[in-house]
């Protein structure tokens, strides 16, 4: 495995930028500056993430996103050492 995260990644097991491996390892997304937590997707080069609008769902029961699009940074988060 190499020492940084994908360009582009989703949680998404349906999307074809899921990689269950990756999140695993746990990943951090700084935005604008902000430590983002609650991220879906995110693309590096492009300068974007995709959050959660609120509690609002699809027809098919998914949680609609919006785009956001700023600085975009991401890190693997170290292991907790507990």
């Amino acid at each position: 495995m190499t020492d940084t995260p994908p360009d582009r990644l989703s949680n998404d097991p349906r999307s074809p930028h899921y990689d269950a491996a990756m999140l695993e390892r746990g990943i951090g997304i700084r935005f604008k500056g902000v430590e983002r937590r609650d991220v879906e997707e995110y693309c590096v080069s492009d300068g974007w993430i995709r959050v959660a609008a609120g509690k609002a769902l699809d027809r098919r029961g998914q949680p609609l996103t919006i785009k956001l699009k700023g600085e975009v940074e991401a890190w693997f988060k170290l292991p907790d050492t507990e």
